[in-house]
């Protein structure tokens, strides 16, 4: 009930960030990922070469989202979410003109920087900053907009494609954009909200530093806890890229693997509004070491089981990590490094991410090519996480410590 009663009462703030993260996805890997055969034919790509220009435009996405996500310190949430709103649509825009090779990097650069860095960096910048006591359901619920949007657009622009085609597509994105996602953005986070209500009992007697960025990046626990944090962005679009090739050396149908993609977004939506309940009672920093658990697990099933029964507990482990991880990276900042430089503070793990999942399906694909199977990949993987999150026990104590 009183959880009900927080969304009644924010629902302005929550359905704006919720609208943030959907609509992100016009600049996500799985989106952009539709067209792929199309823009492969209509330039004469290789699969390695329309890569290289994925790669490429994301990677350079995020050294440019290290400098421009700290705009949020400066400027209303309201205002820079109307320009990015913008600048999405014109790169959905430039995606239904793109007549060049050259031109297909620069809207790939737009897409992935104004879609999957910026939507997804404000709208967590903005439930950070102006929640306190309730930043972790707040986080959560805004954070569902990802599986909103992985698990309805998709569905839907395949339908489109086969409508209009797949330039035709593009701009209908980008007339969601311009006339329904920017205006109910605006409207709807015009108005600040300041936080209000009690911290968690771990937090309510500290007095927590405002951290500027290049004080982070000179904590030694901030490069602990980013070892944990690379990890889900890094092995899940891995995961996720290489279904098929997954799908071959288990002997597994792809309607197997596409069917249990379904069970880790439900189970990704529970353990998200699970997560920011406990971190409303207990604090962001106390899950730090529980994240990677179900992750690490569910990689070793995978890596070492042959049975389909694998995948399905995967996918369900998968989306427990996930649920939590969604939860928890938008409310450990602000409640770490305080929320005055937090679009500064945050714009550094979220390029950080964007280079884990550009660069996590090219570093096992290079692996697979020379002869380390991707079920070994999986294995040392699973390890990973479970050494990390042993890892995590004394940064979220020296993280108490500190505060």
């Amino acid at each position: 009930m009183n959880t009900l009663l927080f969304i009644r009462d924010n629902a302005r703030w929550l359905l704006g960030g919720l609208i943030l993260t959907i609509f992100s996805s016009f600049g996500q890997t799985y989106f952009i990922a539709l067209f792929g055969s199309e823009i492969r034919e209509t330039f004469s790509l290789s699969h390695g070469e329309f890569g290289t220009i994925y790669m490429v435009g994301t990677l350079a996405s995020a050294a440019t989202l290290v400098w421009i996500g700290r705009v949020v310190d400066f400027y209303a949430v309201s205002t820079v979410a109307f320009y990015v709103c913008l600048a999405l649509s014109l790169a959905c825009l430039g995606m239904s003109m793109v007549s060049s090779v050259w031109m297909l990097v620069i809207v790939i650069f737009g897409l992935r920087l104004f879609g999957q860095g910026m939507m997804s960096h404000i709208a967590m910048v903005a439930m950070g900053r102006w929640y306190s006591a309730e930043r972790g359901r707040a986080v959560s619920i805004t954070s569902m907009g990802f599986q909103i949007g992985s698990g309805v657009l998709p569905l839907v622009m395949v339908s489109v494609v086969a409508l209009i085609g797949w330039r035709a597509s593009w701009v209908l994105a980008a007339a969601i954009m311009i006339f329904i996602a920017t205006p109910a953005i605006y409207l709807l986070m015009k108005k600040e909200r300041i936080p209000r209500g009690q911290l968690p009992a771990t937090e309510s007697n500290s007095h927590i530093k405002q951290w500027t960025q290049g004080e982070v990046l000179a904590d030694p626990l901030f490069w602990v806890m980013i070892t944990g944090v690379l990890a889900p962005a890094f092995i899940g679009t891995a995961v996720f890229f290489h279904q098929t090739h997954i799908s071959e050396i288990k002997g597994w149908s792809r309607e197997l693997i596409a069917g249990s993609i379904a069970l880790a977004a439900i189970t990704t939506i529970l353990f998200s509004l699970l997560s920011g309940l406990l971190i409303d009672r207990f604090s962001a920093r106390q899950l730090l070491p529980t994240f990677l658990i179900p992750l690490g697990l569910g990689n070793l099933v995978l890596g070492l089981a042959d049975s389909p029964l694998a995948i399905v507990i995967y996918m369900l482990l998968h989306g427990v990590s996930n649920g939590i991880s969604n939860t928890l990276f938008g409310a450990l900042w602000p409640e770490v490094y305080g929320t005055l430089h937090l679009g500064a503070v945050r714009s550094l793990i979220m390029a950080a991410m964007v280079i884990a999942s550009a660069m996590g399906p090219g570093a096992t694909g290079w692996l697979i090519d020379v002869g380390i199977g991707f079920e070994l990949q999986l294995v040392w993987m699973g390890v990973y996480c479970l050494v990390t999150a042993i890892l995590m026990y004394p940064v979220t104590r020296a993280l108490s410590h500190r505060q």
